[in-house]
């Protein structure tokens, strides 16, 4: 009986112990497909607050865990892995990559969010959205990519820039091209010695471009955000083995419309039929098209090699590229080398990580003389391009037209590029509280560029004899800010602090001479300085995880302005509410997705060109303008135009979007509604009479309203194991309208838009109530078969004479409608992908007809001969008078359709051998154009086709190989 009492008593002792029995878990997070160790991976106690996370070699430690507890494993770009605790005391856990969440996650600025927290109007593009082919600049890479982004080529010319437009821009004179941030280095657009600054990163080092669109996106960049922001981030190194990557292609450019001019026998009918007997004997025997003499077709050569991989704490990724692009203007070449480096390290357990990158590129460009694409179209045909003697045959004229060959063989333009940008930024995670990160951003942008060349010495006129320019330019750059974390159980959602301080400054300086006939002329040396500082502030709060709310605020400060109106405050609030997490949506199996989004914020604009438009001062004299007393030259000085009371100017947009998925996502995409009013606009307008240093001056006068509906789709309607076919495309709705210029004066406008043909003729104009640039214009008069009479237009005024009060505002040059629309196939092994894009509703003024298409094109003179366009056939006009160039009948319809990318691909899964992979490609750029325009490409970057240099059709045989 004792002995049973015993062991009763010793029962009751130990139940309670083994119920209550705590342990403690040791173990290790490993990726899956590596088997490398993930460091800070997330372990949290599920129904628990506890959470830990794992060293930088992968352990963890958990005590005080009871049987039957659930641990989520968690690691940013990863699936999730539940554990249930066993008693065991080690484990090892592997987890393996998620590429739809490193798809779904999108920088923003100072930080970034998943793509389903996004409170703001933002579009990521990956690799697997990139325009295929040929490309060698970022902005090539998203062209018809992303609602509400228009993006317009300068030309054919191998890394050309582009103008480019999210939501319109805002400004009338100000600087409307978006903010760059490469890697947390917000860079100036400027091309020192290049073509297009953003060629100078090589495109194979780019992992994706975000486009921030709203201002509840864009305010904490304040400056220079009114126009959006683009934010392009380069590849990163992943733990694991060595990976070497090869990625080159070669292409074929060839021209793929010419100008419709006269051919030779034409022209010969035509000055027998309308020219004197001194103009028929000027008349040759040859018959040359000058179009095929200065065009050709050109090869280029693209070649990239990266390697990446990482050991314990440290990542890393480094690539060299070249690059040799052809133009097709005979003589035109860009020569390209980079370097990239990123490192990135985690230290002190995964609480201090050091980030650094560099990107430097030297290019090396042959700038063809693109006056030869006018004289191609102008000069006469019935001309032999060389005289007997070997010369090249030119009119003995100063005012005669120049033979095309011979500009392009008897001048040199040359430009040198270096660029060197990069940063070093460090996150450090407080010991004691990891849930606050401390973060120094420090960055820069140099470049250095010459541009030089020099004329034939046996040219035929009298032309400067060589030229050197020499640019520098130097953007620094420090980011000091703090960000703060944290998962509140209560509200089930999390809270975030985002705060600092942002410095900023760029310094331009050059020099530059020039040679002729021995006379050296020195321009002045020059240097310019911006500084730009900033302070900020978000907060994102998630309640539930359905509701999220975020605000900002950004103080700017810039020294383009004076003391009194120095600092702009930029603030922005946004809302965003997950549908699909509510209980009535949650169980619908249709909906994946559905989520409303509500924004509105200020930025801020002060990108006006000139660096002290607020400022009093002075310019001197150089060596050409001294003023003489007796026997001494003076240097002279002048005051230069100024505004003390020049201030920011601000836009104010609202945003409603909602971003869906169906059927598991199979079909995807977003709707968003926007309106811009942008106040005080910085405007370059004329002087009163007697008022001022200048006759024009920067000045904040006006209004405008933007307003617009972009919508973006994507379905795949078959995905299986051997076939994917995905369909999905873009289109922008947009209108916009100057709604105030000047108070007290309704009829005022700002012609704009000058023209080639006449003596300072504009053709475009800002006013109240239209569209800016709105093309400005005389009422052609037709007859009754509906040919244009020369030199007759209509008196819309009744007042019985044609004046320049019947001008009237004809049509514009922005598209009220454009899109962008591709398809991507999979079968097995193979990949076909296609883009097309273009637009509806905009207009171009055909400055080449106006300018090329009359009578004294070809019969100016009795000392020499001109060619025209075609369209002399059809007017024969004669008229020398401003109104035939400003005529109405010049203003075409420029909408078109493009198709802008075909690309066929074959994967081989071993290549060589079983650890190597390899594509092949071949592909084709603007291989289609649909179109009404009539001239040679309706894309006309401000809508005035003066000679664009021809955009080509290219053919691209691409490998990339995996080593």
């Amino acid at each position: 009986m004792k002995t049973l009492q015993k062991k009763l008593l010793l029962f009751l002792l130990i139940f309670p112990i083994g119920i209550f029995a705590q342990n403690t878990l040791k173990g290790v997070v490993l990726d899956g497909s590596s088997q490398q160790p993930l460091p800070s991976a997330t372990i949290v106690i599920e129904g628990t607050n506890i959470v830990t996370s794992t060293d930088f070699d992968g352990n963890f430690s958990l005590p005080n865990l009871k049987k039957g507890q659930k641990l989520i494993f968690s690691y940013l770009g990863f699936k999730d892995q539940t554990l249930v605790y066993e008693n065991q005391s080690t484990v090892k856990i592997t987890l393996q990559e998620d590429t739809q969440e490193l798809k779904d996650v999108v920088v923003i600025g100072y930080g970034s969010v998943k793509k389903k927290d996004a409170t703001g109007s933002v579009t990521t593009m990956t690799s697997k959205n990139f325009v295929k082919g040929p490309v060698v600049a970022a902005d090539q890479m998203i062209q018809g990519k992303v609602a509400g982004v228009q993006i317009t080529n300068g030309g054919g010319a191998p890394g050309e820039g582009a103008e480019i437009r999210i939501r319109q821009g805002s400004s009338l004179k100000a600087n409307n091209s978006p903010l760059f941030v490469i890697d947390g280095v917000p860079v100036a657009a400027d091309n020192t010695g290049g073509r297009n600054p953003l060629a100078t990163i090589n495109q194979n080092d780019i992992e994706s471009v975000t486009v921030l669109k709203d201002a509840s996106a864009t305010a904490i960049y304040g400056s220079r955000a009114s126009n959006g922001v683009i934010i392009i981030t380069t590849k990163k190194g992943k733990t694991g083995d060595l990976k070497v990557n090869y990625n080159g292609n070669v292409s074929l450019s060839e021209i793929s419309t010419k100008v419709d001019v006269l051919s030779a026998n034409q022209l010969r009918d035509y000055v027998n039929t309308f020219g004197s007997a001194n103009q028929q004997a000027l008349l040759g025997t040859a018959n040359t098209d000058w179009q095929n003499e200065v065009y050709r077709k050109a090869l280029g050569t693209d070649h990239n090699v990266s390697l990446s991989g990482g050991i314990d704490n440290i990542t890393y990724r480094a690539s060299v590229g070249l690059t040799d692009m052809n133009g097709i203007l005979k003589r035109d070449n860009m020569n390209r080398a980079t370097t990239g480096v990123a490192l990135v390290g985690n230290f002190f357990d995964n609480h201090l990580k050091v980030e650094l990158n560099n990107k430097t590129s030297v290019m090396k460009n042959n700038y063809s003389n693109r006056g030869a694409i006018g004289s191609a179209v102008s000069f006469d045909p019935t001309q032999n391009v060389k005289n007997p003697d070997g010369t090249y045959f030119e009119w003995n004229n100063q005012l005669a037209g120049r033979n095309p060959v011979a500009l392009l063989e008897q001048f040199n333009n040359y430009g040198n590029n270096f660029r060197s940008l990069g940063n070093v930024q460090t996150e450090y995670k407080l010991h004691f509280l990891p849930e606050l990160k401390l973060v120094a951003n420090f960055g820069y942008d140099y470049t250095t560029g010459r541009s030089y060349g020099n004329s034939s010495p046996d040219y035929a006129y009298d032309v400067t004899d060589n030229y050197e320019n020499k640019n520098y330019s130097r953007n620094r750059l420090m980011d000091l800010f703090f960000n703060y974390k944290r998962d509140i159980n209560a509200i089930n959602g999390s809270v975030e602090l985002t705060a600092g301080y942002n410095y900023q400054n760029l310094e331009y300086y050059g020099s530059g001479l020039s040679v002729n006939n021995a006379v050296i002329s020195n321009s002045a040396p020059y240097y310019n300085e911006l500084n730009l500082q900033s302070f900020f502030g978000r907060a994102i709060v998630n309640l539930y995880d359905k509701y999220i709310l975020t605000a900002t605020y950004r103080r700017d400060g810039s020294s383009r302005f004076t003391e009194n109106f120095r600092w702009g405050n930029f603030p922005s609030a946004a809302f965003a509410w997950k549908m699909d997490e509510e209980s009535f949506i949650k169980n619908v199996s249709s909906i994946s997705n559905l989520k409303l989004r509500l924004g509105w914020g200020i930025t801020g604009q002060q990108d006006i060109g000139s660096f002290y438009p607020s400022q009093p001062t002075y310019l001197s004299s150089d060596a050409q303008a001294q003023y003489q007393f007796g026997n001494q030259f003076y240097t002279t000085v002048r005051p230069e135009r100024y505004n003390p009371n020049l201030k920011w100017e601000e836009t104010e947009t609202r945003n409603i979007g909602l971003d869906f998925g169906f059927l598991n996502d199979r079909i995807t995409g977003s709707v968003d509604v926007y309106e811009k009013r942008t106040k005080d606009l910085l405007a370059f307008i004329p002087n009163p009479p007697f008022f001022g240093f200048s006759n024009y001056d920067n000045y904040n006068i006006g209004k405008t309203k933007n307003q617009g509906i972009e919508i973006a789709a994507e379905v795949i309607p078959v995905k299986n194991d051997n076939f994917t076919l995905s369909i999905g495309g873009n289109i922008t709705f947009q209108n916009s309208e100057l709604t105030d210029l000047i108070d007290g004066a309704p009829g005022f406008g700002i012609e704009t838009g000058g023209i080639a043909g006449g003596i300072g003729n504009n053709i475009q104009i800002q006013t109240v109530g239209y569209t800016p640039n709105s093309f400005f214009v005389y009422e052609q008069a037709y007859d009754n078969q509906g040919k244009p009479i020369d030199g007759v237009f209509i008196d819309r005024n009744g007042d019985g004479s044609i004046t320049t009060a019947d001008r009237y505002i004809y049509k514009k040059p922005s598209a009220d409608i454009f899109y962008g629309f591709y398809t991507n196939l999979t079968y097995k092994n193979w990949d076909m992908s296609m883009s097309w894009r273009g637009s509806w509703g905009n207009y171009v003024y055909n400055n080449v007809d106006s300018n090329l298409g009359w009578s004294n094109q070809v019969l100016i003179r009795e000392t020499d001969l001109g060619n025209a366009v075609t369209e002399i056939l059809n007017t024969n006009f004669s008229s020398t008078s401003a109104e035939r160039f400003q005529s109405d009948y010049y203003i075409q319809d420029a909408s078109f359709v493009r198709l802008d990318n075909l690309t066929i691909g074959y994967n081989f899964e071993k290549f060589m051998s079983e650890k190597v992979s390899a594509k092949l490609s071949l592909g084709g750029q603007n291989l289609l154009l649909i179109t009404d325009y009539k001239g040679i490409d309706p894309e006309v970057s401000g809508g005035i086709d003066n000679n664009i240099y021809p955009r080509p059709r290219i053919y691209t045989l691409g490998l990339n190989v995996n080593f």
